[in-house]
């Protein structure tokens, strides 16, 4: 029992730590989007996650049939729309409420066939913490709310694609597809739009980081994670990765929130994590599925 019990706190020490270097990674990309534009960010982030997943998990070549392909590419799209349409808001919204409305798109997902009273009370909860968002006294930008959406429904589909992918290839082979097809879409354009005269070490810098601190950290870590403990309490504490996005983009780029915002965040956030922690069956992660076929 001590053993199991330590497995599950390593496990879940670990996700935490996970969780802050996600969000430490969108706060650094959040200083670089008016430096370099959103395009060039997204685009080295799928360079790095490509280099760190490739090596490990690189298909069969006879593998590849049309049929067990196809959701993958799918996915390579979905997740080029997930990340720029996230740090393109980011760069209209801030980090704190980009990341919030973001999770908008998992946890309808999960709520999604539930009948439970419970659930529409926390569903309803959620949607009341967004509107406490932007009840500021400034106007909030709609194109960013638009964009953040756009990222919650890529994310909700992303989760869907994964489960799919998972069991046509194993392990994250699916996920490395799809870092190639992201790579594709998005570095030619990338480079098209790119301003040299911007780039120096430090950005260039900064821009490694961001990419390490936000794929390669978790792609290594997030198997460790899900062998130890179990998906409900990984969608808990993946729940308050808003909260953590926030204390972010006040630290790193000085964002600032009214009283009510902040506790619009807390809302959506609390909501999500008793509907997840409450519910019967166990809910998984988009991580969760490609991860429980690795041997």
């Amino acid at each position: 029992m001590s053993s199991q019990r330590n497995r599950v706190v390593v496990g879940a020490g670990t996700q935490v730590a996970t969780e802050v270097s996600i969000n430490f990674g969108s706060s650094v990309a959040g200083l670089l989007i008016p430096i370099v534009g959103s395009l060039v960010v997204v685009a080295v982030r799928q360079v790095v996650t490509a280099v760190c997943i490739l090596p490990f998990y690189r298909p069969r070549r006879a593998e590849l049939t049309w049929r067990r392909l196809w959701p993958a590419l799918a996915l390579g799209v979905v997740l080029a729309a997930m990340n720029l349409s996230f740090y393109e808001a980011v760069g209209r919204l801030g980090l704190g409420i980009a990341a919030t409305i973001e999770f908008l798109g998992p946890f309808a997902l999960a709520l999604a066939g539930s009948r439970r009273l419970l659930d529409a009370a926390c569903a309803v909860a959620a949607a009341g913490g967004v509107v406490l968002l932007t009840a500021t006294e400034g106007a909030i930008d709609p194109i960013g709310v638009v964009l953040a959406l756009t990222a919650a429904a890529s994310w909700a589909a992303y989760i869907l694609l994964t489960r799919r992918v998972a069991t046509r290839l194993p392990g994250l082979e699916g996920l490395s597809v799809a870092s190639v097809v992201a790579t594709a879409l998005t570095v030619p354009l990338a480079l098209i739009v790119i301003d040299y005269s911007r780039i120096d070490w430090r950005v260039a810098g900064l821009l490694l980081t961001a990419g390490i601190l936000s794929s390669a950290v978790p792609y290594s870590l997030d198997t460790f994670i899900l062998r130890r403990i179990t998906p409900r309490l990984y969608a808990v504490i993946t729940s308050f990765g808003p909260v953590i996005a926030t204390l972010f983009g006040v630290l790193v780029l000085g964002e600032h929130f009214a009283l009510v915002q902040v506790v619009g965040i807390v809302v959506v956030c609390v909501a999500a994590g008793v509907s997840i922690a409450t519910q019967r069956g166990h809910p998984r992660s988009d991580l969760e599925a490609t991860a429980e076929t690795i041997p």
